[in-house]
């Protein structure tokens, strides 16, 4: 099969010619039918993820068709279209994963990281950690829910019944999530990045109440905050705009350090926190939100012979919405 692969730390991903995997007990193999391209993979590809195994197939935001199964694989029919997350495998065992808390097991492992994901035209992939995709939504625009979507609906969660939310980085997570906060009858306030006049109507267009730059004070005390954008430096900055009691939630897996910053702005039974990774929970309850709400999806498509280009395309700012891998 064709992938592109993420060949040593510090190389470009190189298209080759690799054996279609096998899938092992409790595996599906999937025929990949499109994959989005995540900032996390920035990460993995920029090294700030540290641990992933070389050669890598990046991709975790996959959609594929069953081909075969492996053994033990009895509840799945060949030729239904699975999602797989970023989350490819638990141990089941230790006491994070007793307590429903899988999203934290120890020995995980990660689609796109330690597994070979889906910028690829096949893959394997634990049959516990993939989720049937709701039929209203095609591939290539399903493909943003498998990561975008679930981890910004985890981090939503996280904020309880906040009414007025404030969202730092206005890409496909949040795009995605404005949606879903409007459905609930929230309100969302946008912060993109200075001088991205584009991403501030971006943000309106997919409903946000309002817009402007990340440097710039809410226009009203918001009962919590959500950073999607990887900038340590918008934790102070979205502490000052919540109210006493509110709660900013750090969404991504990677952050730049976060600046000394003065009590007085914690003060008040203000709340840090974060959110690592997602559980099956998390995508059951999210897909049922999908077939719900008529989720749209912003996406540039981009074949798969050009991952790099769509990379490129992520990390200067270039993609409001979603960048999509199709293979050829």
């Amino acid at each position: 099969m064709q992938a592109m692969v993420f060949p040593a730390a510090g190389a470009p991903l190189e298209q080759r010619e690799v054996p279609r995997p096998t899938p092992s007990a409790g595996q599906l193999l999937l025929r990949v039918l499109a994959c989005g391209v995540c900032r996390t993979d920035l990460h993995v590809l920029d090294g700030e993820l540290t641990e992933p195994k070389f050669p890598l197939i990046p991709g975790h935001e996959i959609v594929g068709r069953v081909e075969s199964l492996g053994p033990g694989v009895d509840d799945v029919q060949l030729g239904a279209r699975m999602g797989v997350p970023w989350l490819g495998w638990t141990c089941g065992e230790c006491s994070f994963c007793r307590r429903g808390e899988e999203n934290l097991c120890d020995w995980a492992r990660f689609t796109g990281y330690q597994l070979d994901g889906g910028y690829a035209q096949y893959v394997v992939a634990d049959r516990r950690f993939c989720f049937p995709i709701p039929d209203r939504y095609d591939d290539v625009h399903a493909a943003p829910l498998l990561c975008a979507g679930l981890i910004g609906y985890r981090s939503l969660r996280m904020v309880g019944e906040a009414r007025k939310i404030g969202f730092y980085g206005f890409g496909a997570a949040a795009h995605i999530l404005v949606q879903i906060a409007a459905w609930q009858g929230r309100e969302v306030f946008a912060f993109a990045r200075p001088g991205d006049a584009a991403g501030e109507a971006f943000a309106r267009s997919m409903g946000a109440v309002w817009a402007g730059p990340s440097d710039q004070p809410a226009p009203d005390p918001l009962d919590a905050a959500i950073i999607f954008a990887p900038v340590g430096g918008l934790v102070p900055q979205a502490l000052r705009a919540v109210r006493k009691g509110g709660t900013v939630v750090c969404a991504g897996i990677h952050m730049s350090d976060i600046p000394a910053m003065p009590y007085e702005i914690l003060w008040g039974e203000r709340t840090v926190r974060s959110v690592a990774n997602l559980t099956r929970r998390d995508g059951d309850d999210f897909m049922r939100v999908a077939t719900q709400v008529d989720l749209h999806t912003k996406v540039i498509v981009f074949s798969l012979a050009e991952a790099n280009r769509a990379i490129e395309a992520l990390r200067a700012g270039k993609v409001h919405g979603a960048a999509v891998l199709v293979p050829g």
